[in-house]
């Protein structure tokens, strides 16, 4: 997969998630939100889930595993992702035809 495979999977959840997003809550979630809620007195509770989206993609960002993720299933990097480059396109190095090791000092 590359760069171009993750911008359009990413495009196609973000038209998926137009309409409302309905997500099922188990015990443990329902008690820890209702517990949260009530704490944090937030004008709603999708206030709420906004923030815990955000904290979930600040600590896998900072600690690597969005990368680690993104390497195996589409061969870029967050950064890559950000830059709409290949760290190979922006250096130049896929510009270049590879070297044939056999004939390369042949005369």
């Amino acid at each position: 997969m590359s760069l171009d495979d993750l911008n359009d999977d990413v495009q196609e959840s973000y038209t998926a998630f137009d309409g409302d997003l309905s997500v099922s809550l188990d015990r443990e979630t329902k008690n820890e939100l209702a517990l949260l809620e009530a704490a944090l007195e937030p004008d709603e509770t999708d206030e709420l889930v906004r923030r815990a989206i955000h904290m979930l993609f600040q600590s896998t960002v900072e600690t690597g595993k969005l990368d680690f993720q993104l390497r195996s299933a589409y061969d870029v990097t967050y950064d890559e992702y950000l830059s709409g480059m290949t760290f190979e396109q922006m250096t130049g190095a896929d510009q270049y035809p590879t070297m044939d090791d056999e004939r390369r000092y042949q005369f």
